[in-house]
Order: structure tokens, then sequence, then C-alpha cells
């Protein structure tokens, strides 16, 4: 099991294959994507990297995490993640992950929090038919009907689908294609949507259903760690 990556959602555009079809693609950026910390079976009880990616004003960050940071030698980060990993597949604190960490063709899991929407009704939320447009209905198309049911149970069942917040959940998209990658510029092209606005924070893993293919770099494709 590896070790997946922090990226950051540039947006969408479309790429063209060989056979000159277009095929949409998120484009996932990895900015300064480094190893700050390790989870061991001795210590934790499990065995995972603790990576973060982006930049952090000094200023802006707790002092117990400043500490945290200079232990690794490393500066600041926006956004922490750990990922389990087998153990000989730990990363050495400090390196950085680059975009060949995924090969192209291969499926990927991908997580991000949804866009928030706000409070929604009934129909745009969960994609209710309304009621009807006449015969006694008035001033009540959109409404989602009746919540209850009779004096027994004499309550609103939990989970019921009603009007309320709808978005800004964490979803996590699965065996979606990795069309290709840019390690110059950091770049991971994956085929169809990503959960998240642009600009969010998204976490890529290895397919759970899919596995590792053949030709994935182990543990990870990283560049040399800083010398401390």
């Amino acid at each position: 099991m590896r070790s997946g990556v922090i990226a950051q959602k540039v947006g969408m555009t479309r790429v063209y294959n060989d056979a000159g079809e277009h095929i949409p693609v998120t484009v996932l950026r990895l900015e300064n994507c480094q190893v700050v910390a390790h989870r061991t079976e001795e210590k934790n009880g499990y065995t995972a990297v603790q990576l973060g990616a982006g930049r952090s004003k000094v200023k802006n960050t707790p002092k117990a995490m400043r500490g945290h940071f200079a232990a690794a030698s490393v500066e600041p980060k926006a956004k922490l993640v750990e990922f389990r990993v087998s153990a000989d597949n730990l990363i050495e604190v400090g390196a950085e992950l680059t975009a060949s960490h995924f090969v192209a063709g291969q499926l990927v899991d991908v997580t991000g929090t949804t866009i928030g929407k706000g409070f929604a009704g009934a129909i745009k939320r969960h994609n209710f038919g309304g009621l009807r447009a006449t015969h006694g209905v008035s001033v009540s198309h959109r409404s989602h009907g009746s919540t209850g049911s009779n004096q027994d149970p004499g309550r609103v069942w939990k989970g019921k689908r009603m009007a309320g917040h709808m978005g800004q959940t964490r979803v996590t998209t699965q065996n979606l294609e990795v069309v290709s990658t840019d390690e110059d510029r950091g770049l991971i092209l994956v085929k169809g949507a990503v959960p998240g606005s642009k600009g969010s924070w998204i976490v890529v893993r290895d397919a759970i259903k899919s596995g590792t293919p053949e030709g994935a770099p182990r543990p990870a494709a990283v560049r040399a760690a800083a010398s401390k």
C-alpha cells in the first residue's frame, strides 16, 4: 500500500487522444508536497506517512506546529494529511513527491470537499418531483410533501430527505483514470470531474478497488530530501 498525494484543484479543460477524440479532464497541481512525519507500529500502533502541501506564513502557524515542521526541516505547510502505508513503503522525511508518482492509465480515488450550495429545497437537493400543478395544490408546488407517518411512530424518521444545507461535504470519487502527468510543472490530469471548488485541496490515492499498477514507482516518485 503506497502513499497518496495532496494536490490543489486548478480547474477543468480537455485534451485530445491519438484518435482525435476530446477527453474532459480535471487539472490537479502538486505544490511543495513533502513528507513531514512518520507514524510507526512501535510508537503509534500503525504505519503511515504524514504529508504536507502548500505554504503557510510563519506568523499564521501555531508555535507547536512550527516546532513540528522544524523537526522535519520543512517550511510550514497549508495542508496536512496522513496516508496509511505498508512498512516497506515509508518515505524519507523531507522528501518531495512529484506528479510522476502516478502513471498514465491507472485508476485513482480522489477525495475533496464539494462546493457548498447553501440552504436548498427538496427538489434541488434530492431531485424530488414536486407536487401536482393543479387539482387543489396551491402555492406549494415545490414542497416535499408529507414528512411523517401516523400516530405510530408519531415522529419524523431520522435521515428523512428534506430541505437543508446542500453541498460542502467530504466526498470520494472512485476509479478515475489518470490521463497524463507533467512532472516538471507538477500537474496530474484526471479524466472527468473531481469534487471541490477551484483552489481547494484534493487527496489522490491509488484506487482501492484496482490496486497499484505494475509500473508505478515504489515507495514513491520523490525528489531528494533537503540536506539538514
